[in-house]
């Protein structure tokens, strides 16, 4: 490595750009909200007002987590990561590159599920009351149950990469006490 390389290297940030690091935070409540509200509608009686409303919501929240995955990917592409003080071995980072890429394309998948799952089954594609997707499928009542069985165990699948993601940043943070954490706050 060239003297001009690395100072090149040391000259990187050692956190996230903002714009990133505040599309990662918008992201972590939209889905984890999105997640929970999913959930919880799994035990309502199905066709109920409460569990409708409580959809739309869920509905909003995986779209506008859409919106901004379409935004974060690019904005990781230009700006890339931020430096490390010390580098991790190569078993973490390839735990960390397996973790991140499965809450990437889950992070475009489930809510392209969602949409193709209301979509196609003629159900409406509300944005909190403000307007609605447009539909772009045909009725299709299997692609509807198909998609519809992919989102509900894609959330397992998320809730497992979500749960593996936090405990890493708490194992770093507490028992590494490394900059994990301070990169993205």
């Amino acid at each position: 490595m060239s003297p001009g390389s690395i100072e090149a290297i040391a000259n990187l940030p050692i956190r996230y750009h903002w714009v990133q690091r505040l599309v990662h935070w918008l992201m972590a409540i939209v889905i984890i909200a999105a997640l929970a509200i999913g959930l919880y509608c799994s035990y309502l009686v199905p066709g109920s007002a409460e569990r409708q409303f409580l959809l739309d919501i869920h509905k909003s929240l995986g779209m506008t987590a859409l919106v901004l995955i379409v935004l974060r990917i690019p904005l990781r592409a230009m700006l890339g990561e931020p430096r490390r003080t010390i580098a991790p071995p190569r078993h973490e980072r390839l735990a960390s590159h397996m973790v991140h890429g499965t809450l990437y394309l889950l992070m475009a998948a489930m809510p392209v599920s969602g949409y193709i799952t209301s979509a196609s089954e003629g159900r409406s594609l509300p944005w909190f009351g403000l307007f609605n997707w447009p539909n772009l499928l045909p009725e299709n009542r299997h692609t509807g149950r198909l998609l519809a069985t992919v989102h509900h165990y894609g959330a397992y699948v998320f809730f497992a990469a979500l749960s593996l993601h936090l405990a890493a940043v708490v194992w770093h943070h507490i028992v590494k006490r490394d900059e994990v954490l301070s990169r993205m706050i």
